[in-house]
């Protein structure tokens, strides 16, 4: 793999794409400074070659052009401590401004631009756009796998103005050497959990996971329809109609390749979508008509903790059920302790972004799993089997399905 190791970067101006999509409060602070502090190891490799760093980002999700609410001056100071630099901030990303900064910049120095969202151009993949961008430095480090699945101006396509002068950051090296484990070197048994709300969201992971994985163990809202498919009553459960076909010929197909699926048994159901809700432990194929299952029961949370603390591969996307309230946090949260128990006895654990990650952390369990994804919808299109436009630019491969 061609990361920043295999560079020194003395005298070299290094434009690195972070990803510091970074929750902030309403008073501008930043709540969870994880993905800040996953891109610090690339930026001291850097500096300490003696080189100098330009960082550009993206901030939520501005849809008029710049707003001071996805500003990335907001996240300059706390850049700056956690880095011991005080850290340059050009209010544009592709103006006069940020030209003159990342011209003058010295040795050891840091500057960060702001917001590429401010300009249409960039989600579009323009390859003027991308171009301006490339003119600010001499080297490209790509570091942001949250967005690698985008082929926007400064994920993929920047990256042809670079062709002997670019690579990965360890953040982007970290996640791919990961998911290769997982995908096509795990020990086994591999267990694969898939939860959340929706089978849409999930299919084209499950579908590519049963080539893969030992055990298949599915959670959330989604589990809903598979039971439904199975000619269960679920309430007033999230429910897909038109994907019931689809459930069964994934259960069909998972006996067929001698793929191990476990549903919920049973579920906490609930009188009402709150966490001050009438709450049973029930059967999940008989949830009364005006109740609805959110989260997993009792008997499925032994039976996962048990597949799981058995296995010796594991990768967890998407919650057990609707953990952001305490009322239903439980499977969740014992899913994630099944996770850490496992680890500790040796098995690889990775939690695949999103929901997961979050679960994780409110847990404060990042510590005792292999590793915690720093891209959600990333790295489910990696487990769908896709080529991710931000890796294959650096790899100058085509895009398309990998083998």
């Amino acid at each position: 793999m061609n990361t920043i190791d295999n560079y020194n970067f003395s005298g070299k101006r290094a434009l690195i794409r972070v990803d510091f999509n970074v929750p902030l409060d309403a008073e501008f602070n930043i709540t969870d400074d994880s993905r800040i502090t996953a891109a610090l190891p690339t930026i001291h490799k850097i500096i300490k070659d003696g080189g100098s760093v330009i960082l550009m980002s993206h901030l939520g999700r501005p849809k008029e052009g710049p707003t001071d609410k996805y500003s990335l001056k907001h996240i300059v100071s706390h850049l700056s401590k956690l880095l011991g630099i005080n850290v340059k901030f050009a209010n544009d990303c592709a103006g006069a401004d940020a030209i003159e900064y990342s011209k003058n910049l010295k040795s050891g120095e840091v500057l960060l631009l702001e917001n590429l969202r401010f300009y249409k151009e960039e989600e579009k993949g323009n390859e003027e756009f991308a171009e301006k961008l490339s003119k600010l430095g001499d080297f490209y480090v790509n570091d942001a796998f949250g967005t690698a699945h985008r082929a926007h101006a400064s994920t993929a396509i920047i990256a042809k103005f670079f062709p002997a002068a670019k690579c990965f950051g360890y953040v982007m090296a970290k996640e791919v050497a990961n998911a290769e484990k997982v995908m096509h070197n795990p020990q086994r048994p591999f267990t694969a959990i898939v939860g959340g709300a929706k089978v849409s969201d999930k299919i084209l992971i499950i579908e590519n996971l049963l080539n893969i994985a030992d055990n298949i163990i599915i959670g959330g809202g989604m589990s809903y329809t598979f039971i439904k498919a199975q000619g269960g009553q679920i309430g007033k459960s999230l429910f897909e109609e038109e994907r019931v076909e689809l459930t069964k010929e994934i259960l069909t197909r998972a006996e067929a390749k001698g793929v191990k699926i476990y549903l919920p048994v049973d579920s906490i159901i609930a009188d009402n979508f709150s966490n001050d809700a009438n709450t049973e432990n029930k059967q999940s194929n008989e949830i009364p008509d005006s109740w609805m299952g959110l989260d997993i029961g009792k008997e499925a949370t032994e039976t996962y903790k048990k597949v799981i603390t058995e296995s010796k591969t594991i990768l967890w996307n998407g919650p057990m059920g609707v953990f952001e309230m305490d009322a239903f946090a439980n499977g969740t949260k014992q899913v994630a302790l099944s996770l850490a128990d496992a680890t500790s006895n040796g098995a690889f654990s990775l939690i695949g972004g999103g929901d997961s990650a979050a679960a994780i952390h409110k847990f404060h369990l990042e510590d005792k799993v292999s590793y915690v994804s720093t891209g959600g919808g990333a790295l489910l299109e990696y487990f769908e089997g896709k080529e991710l436009p931000g890796i294959a630019a650096i790899n100058n491969l085509e895009l398309g399905v990998r083998n």
